[in-house]
Order: structure tokens, then C-alpha cells, then sequence
């Protein structure tokens, strides 16, 4: 009886999954078609565009009317007037006798913080709920989910906001500076429509998928519960990236000639040359942004906690929010030299301006700001080894490698040229200072930053051994083969930034491919020797969730607060390599603002978006506390508040 019982529930279950699938499968059915659908309406109507173009070449038709893509060189019939001149007048440029472009750019960032922010939790709370759904320990699984709608729940105010901050933006635009929104309008119209629909359909989602966990709890309607993550995060994402073909389109313009006017084909406008790098680097830095503010609040809720159960709570969950930062930290500095290398690609007088001209020393102030970031993130697994018996054994390695670390920020920061005046600058002999300019050029800091990199790799790897010692027959050979994995690394990153001294520049960037597979072999193959190590090893002691001190809070917020004010930095380089132009090359910006800040006036700006960033935040915090508190209360006859803590074990 009990095998043919324990037979049916096997039968039940599998009969479950292909319930599943087959839900899932119908669900994301139309998206699956109208991807292929829409590239192939893309495609077909610039094939009909060309014909019909070489149809008209032949006829007695005006030269206006054709008109060559400023990027692709593809033929087009002209669909639109040309960008707009403007001219320093109210009628252009509406003011407040104040900076237009300051209002702007408190406008833009605040919006940029948040809707980051939303974008990028639904996608940490789709991973945790399917982690608790495939949990086979009910008590670890109802954590997950407990822990899931503590993600979900933090975003909800931050969705409202972020539209109120989106409708602020755009009437900014439309008054402030009309003639460039017509402009922009004039082309993207078709997709702002788009932007519109799936704007709606993604608050409908959220709405739904967050008032519907209770009642979607258990069986199917989990999963399709789970299902409507995946539209969540399905529309979001091409929100971000319809966003970003506006903004990228103002840097490196497509699907216009060269005076500006549309060519008719929407698709070339969107997938200009710098969309796609931008799309990746703005995914991976959502997410580094998303889980350093929710282990900011995870921070803030176990400073505020009343007792022990509470703390172990949201000490578990700053740690999940960190780990799932730190895991998209590590490749965003990767995605950053691609970036880069797309804009040198596109316009290489954009690339001098930003890495050699105006905009250069500011990467020395984005190079301290990476360097609190993973200084912070191994301060913060150091102060962690506290939860775990038998961390003691690996805490002598925490001064060699706060050595390495230091060593290594100092050459990432140390600029390649220095600010002095002429009679220090006669001296010296030139700009470049005889011994500590050698530390600042790229082979030099593509070695220190990849040092680094694996630096916090090793530091992981030696977290998760803390509390337990493996019983593999092959543990020796195990750890034998990750010191060889890492030196060799270690050796390899150092003797290519050694190299690169001695080689041409064409020849020297090329080096930084194999410093990348150095660290990235590290990354994945030392992950999985260390994983494959500690199956069934031996615990020295449960994780104490809580017993940790208060500083590894502080550096949870240090976290945030650091890439908060790196993504004001970076988003005011991308913004300002336009220097005077609205539209790169096409709309010339005749405001009176129509130049490049200061490095001051820029901190300054960047600070204060970030303070205020940070004050409205406490405050979603804050509605986030009084949200749980109520829950505690109307739970707390069902089940202890102990309920909510995370597993010893």
C-alpha cells in the first residue's frame, strides 16, 4: 500500500508539472510569436522602404525626399521635417530665472533611481519565490516566500512614485524644452505608444501578483502566481530598454539623415549604435542598485529590531540582498570597457573626451567609488565569519588580503596625470609624474582591478567554508587545485599588466581578454570545485543568524549609498559626452546652458540628488516597517514571530 501510494503521488506530481509547463508554456506563447513577429515587420518594412526607394530614384523626384541614415547608410524616403534650430529665446527655451537643465537633471535622476529600483526587485523576487517552491523543507520554503513578499512589498510605494517622477519628467521636458521633445516625439511616437501599453499592463501585473499572494498560496495557482513574476519582469525589462533607445538615440542618433529627419523606419531609431551596450550595462547595474537599497532596508530593519528573532530575520536578508549584488558587481565593471569601447567605436573624439579629456578625471572619482564598493562588500563577508563556528581557522588570510585589496585601490584610483599649476608642472618635467604616473595608466589598472575582482571571489569562497570542513574522499586535491586555480590567476593577471609596458597600445588592449578569463575562471571553476567540496561536509556549528555586529549594517548601507552616487556619476558622464548638443551631430543645444559643469558643481548636483534620493527612501522604508508591523500583529495567533527566522542549519 505504501509504494503503490507513494506511486501515485509521483504520478500526481508529475502530472502536476506538466500542468505547469503547459500553463507557462501558453502564457508566454504570444510573446514567444510576436518577438519573431515584430523583427519581422522591422525587417519587411525596410525592405519595402528600399524598394520603394529604388522605385522613386528613377521618377522625377525631389532630392529631399531621399535621405541617407546618418549611421546605417541605408536609403530612405524622408517622413519628417528636419531637427529643429533653436535659438536662445523663451519661445525654445521657457525658464524659471533658473537653470532649466538643473531642474532637468534632479528630474531625470530621481526618476532613473527609482524606476532602477523597481525594475530590478521583481527580478530578485522571482528567484526567491521559485527557490521556495522548489524547496523540499516546508520551513525553509515558507522563509523564502516570507521573504520574497518582504521584496515585493518594499517596491510597491517605489512603483507609485516612480510614475509620479516619470509624469514630473515628462511635463519638465514639455515646458522647459519644448522644441527638443516635439523633435523626439516627431520620431519615437510609435514607441512611447508601445511604453504607454506596456506601462499599464506592468502596474496591473504588480497590482495583482502583490495582493494576490495569499490567495495564489499553494498548488497551480502558485505557479501561475510565479508565472506572472515572469510578465513582470518580461514587460519591465522592455520598458528600461525602450527608455534607453530614447536616451542612447541622443548620443549616437540613427534612422535619420543628416539633417534629422525621419527615414520612417522606427527599428534603426531604437537600435542605434549604443543601445544594446547600454541595455547591458543598465541591466547589470539595476541590479547591483536594486539589492544594495533592499539590503539597505534589510540593514535598517535589524538596527530597528526589538528582538532576537527579528534580527536573524533581516540579517538573512541583507545577506541575500548583498549576495545577489555582489554576483552582478563582479561582471559590471566588464560591461563598463564595452561600453566604453562602443562609444570610442562610434565617435572616437566622444571616447578622448571621455577617458583622456574633459570627463577624464571624473573617472577618478568613479574609480574610488568601485573601490569603497568591493572593499566594502569583503568588509562585510569578513564581519559575517561572526555567525559561524570554525570561522576562526580562516580569519589569519583577512590582513594579507586587505593588503592585496589596498595595494590594488590605490593603483585603480592613482590618475595618469596630475592637476598642477605651471611652475609645479615646468618641475615635474611634464604631466605625467616620473613614478606615480606609471600606476596610472590602463595596463597597470586593468591588472589592479582584476586583482581585486578575484580578491572577493576568494573572500566568498572562504565564507561558505567557514562552518564546515568537507568529508569528499578528494577534499585534499579539491583544496590543493583552488590555491593552484587562484596563483596561477593571481600570477597571470600580474605578469599581463607587467607586459603591457613593454608592447604597443593596439597590442596592449588586447591583453585584457585573457586578465578577464583569469578572473572569470576563478569566478565559475572555483565556484564549482567549492560547491561540489562542501556536498555533505561536515558542519562545525550552526549559522547564527543575528549574531553579527552592527558595523556589517553600516557597510550594508555603505554599499547603497556608494552605487547610488556612482550611477549620478556615470549617468552625468554618459549625458554630458554630448557636450553642446541635444541630438548628437543633428540638434544643436543653443540654451544658455548649453556647456559643461565644473567637477564641483557636478559633486555637488550628484550629492544632492543622492541625499535626496536617500530621504524619500527612508521614508518607503519607513511605510515598509509600519506595513510589517501590522502583519506581525494580525499573524502573531497563528504563529510565533520565530516563524520568520532563518534556518540554523
Amino acid at each position: 500500500m505504501k509504494r503503490l501510494f507513494e506511486g501515485r503521488m509521483r504520478n500526481k506530481q508529475l502530472l502536476s508539472w506538466l500542468a505547469v509547463g503547459v500553463l507557462v508554456g501558453a502564457l508566454l506563447l504570444p510573446l514567444v510569436i510576436s518577438i519573431p513577429l515584430l523583427a519581422e515587420e522591422f525587417e519587411d518594412a525596410a525592405l519595402e522602404q528600399a524598394a520603394f526607394a529604388e522605385e522613386t530614384l528613377g521618377e522625377d523626384v525631389p532630392a529631399q525626399e531621399i535621405g541617407y541614415d546618418v549611421h546605417y547608410g541605408d536609403e530612405g524616403i524622408v517622413q519628417g521635417p528636419p531637427a529643429p534650430v533653436t535659438s536662445d529665446n523663451e519661445n525654445d527655451y521657457p525658464r524659471y530665472n533658473f537653470e532649466s537643465r538643473v531642474i532637468i537633471w534632479v528630474a531625470n535622476q530621481q526618476h532613473l533611481y527609482y524606476g532602477s529600483f523597481v525594475l530590478a526587485v521583481p527580478i530578485f523576487v522571482m528567484i526567491i519565490e521559485f527557490i521556495g517552491m522548489v524547496t523540499k523543507d516546508r520551513a525553509m520554503a515558507q522563509k523564502y516566500d516570507t521573504l520574497a513578499y518582504d521584496f515585493i512589498k518594499i517596491s510597491i510605494t517605489a512603483y507609485s512614485i516612480t510614475a509620479i517622477l516619470g509624469g514630473v519628467l515628462v511635463f519638465t521636458f514639455m515646458i522647459l524644452y519644448p522644441a527638443f521633445w516635439t523633435y523626439m516625439t516627431k520620431i519615437f511616437h510609435p514607441a512611447m505608444h508601445i511604453y504607454v501599453l506596456l506601462f499599464l499592463a506592468e502596474s496591473g501585473t504588480l497590482y495583482i501578483y502583490y495582493y494576490g499572494w495569499d490567495a495564489m498560496r499553494e498548488g497551480l495557482l502558485k505557479w501561475v502566481h510565479l508565472s506572472m513574476a515572469v510578465f513582470l519582469n518580461v514587460f519591465g525589462t522592455v520598458l528600461m530598454m525602450l527608455a534607453n533607445s530614447w536616451a542612447t538615440f541622443m548620443m549616437s542618433p540613427a534612422g535619420v539623415d543628416a539633417e534629422g529627419q525621419y527615414l520612417g523606419n522606427i527599428w534603426l531609431a531604437v537600435h542605434n549604435h549604443l543601445w544594446n551596450p547600454v541595455n547591458i550595462h543598465r541591466i547589470l547595474g539595476n541590479m547591483v542598485f536594486g539589492g544594495g537599497i533592499v539590503a539597505a532596508y534589510a540593514a535598517y530593519r535589524f538596527l530597528s529590531a526589538k528582538n532576537d528573532e527579528e534580527r536573524a530575520h533581516y540579517d538573512w536578508m541583507g545577506y541575500v540582498a548583498m549576495f545577489i549584488a555582489v554576483a552582478f558587481l563582479i561582471p559590471l565593471p566588464f560591461a563598463g570597457y564595452y561600453l566604453m569601447r562602443e562609444v570610442y567605436a562610434y565617435r572616437q573624439q566622444m571616447g578622448i573626451t571621455l577617458m583622456g579629456g574633459l570627463l577624464a578625471w571624473l573617472f577618478i572619482i568613479q574609480a574610488v567609488l568601485i573601490g569603497a564598493l568591493f572593499l566594502t562588500t569583503n568588509y562585510y563577508l569578513w564581519q559575517g565569519m561572526e555567525r559561524m563556528r570554525g570561522a576562526e581557522r580562516y580569519q589569519k588570510y583577512i590582513k594579507y588580503m586587505t593588503f592585496v585589496l589596498i595595494v590594488c585601490f590605490l593603483v585603480w584610483l592613482t590618475p595618469h596625470t596630475m592637476v598642477m599649476t605651471p611652475t609645479e608642472l615646468k618641475e615635474m618635467g611634464g604631466q605625467q609624474h616620473p613614478v606615480v604616473g606609471n600606476y596610472g595608466v590602463m595596463s597597470a589598472k586593468n591588472g589592479a582591478v582584476n586583482i581585486i575582482i578575484t580578491t572577493t571571489v576568494l573572500s566568498f569562497l572562504l565564507y561558505q567554508r567557514c562552518n564546515k570542513i568537507p568529508t569528499v574522499p578528494w577534499a585534499r586535491y579539491g583544496n590543493i587545485a583552488l590555491w593552484a586555480l587562484f596563483s596561477v590567476a593571481f600570477v597571470n593577471i600580474i605578469w599581463l599588466a607587467i607586459y603591457g609596458y613593454y608592447i604597443p597600445a593596439n597590442v596592449r588592449v588586447g591583453l585584457s581578454v585573457p586578465q578577464v578569463v583569469s578572473t572569470l575562471s576563478c569566478l565559475f571553476i572555483g565556484m564549482t570545485i567549492n560547491l561540489f567540496m562542501m556536498r555533505g561536509a561536515k558542519p562545525t556549528g550552526p549559522v547564527e543568524w543575528g549574531k553579527i555586529s552592527v558595523r556589517s549594517q553600516y557597510a550594508l548601507f555603505m554599499l547603497a549609498t556608494s552605487f547610488t552616487w556612482m550611477m549620478g556619476l556615470m549617468g552625468y558622464i554618459r549625458s554630458s559626452v554630448r557636450l553642446h548638443w541635444h541630438v548628437n551631430e543633428i540638434m544643436r543645444d543653443n540654451s544658455p546652458w548649453a556647456f559643461t559643469h565644473t567637477i564641483g558643481f557636478a559633486a555637488n548636483m550628484i550629492s544632492f540628488n543622492v541625499l535626496f534620493f536617500w530621504v524619500t527612501l527612508l521614508f518607503v522604508f519607513w511605510l515598509g516597517s509600519l506595513g510589517t508591523k501590522k502583519a506581525v500583529v494580525e499573524k502573531g495567533r497563528a504563529a510565533p514571530v520565530a516563524a520568520l527566522a532563518p534556518s540554523t542549519n
